[in-house]
């Protein structure tokens, strides 16, 4: 049973990626009970993919849509508060 969870799970840093979202992050979910995880061996954890699929489902639906702005300079800017009328 072990090494057929071990086969459909991921590492923190992959989970982590899978998600976009930090490596701390995951430790929270884990702990809230959000995520769930087996223990290698090793002792290393590793994040179930099962849980990862329904915790991205979750998390997806109540994702908010980016801002947009509507003076033409893209949200993502990192430039955008700092120009003036002038540059556009």
């Amino acid at each position: 049973m072990f090494e057929q969870q071990l086969g459909r799970s991921v590492t923190i840093d992959q989970a982590a990626e899978l998600l976009q979202v930090s490596r701390r992050t995951i430790y929270n979910r884990i702990r809230d009970g959000k995520l769930l995880t087996i223990r290698t061996i090793g002792g290393s954890q590793r994040v179930l993919l099962a849980s990862l699929d329904e915790n991205r489902k979750f998390v997806w639906s109540v994702r908010p849509e980016p801002a947009r702005r509507t003076d033409g300079i893209p949200a993502t800017d990192p430039l955008a508060g700092r120009r003036s009328n002038s540059e556009s």
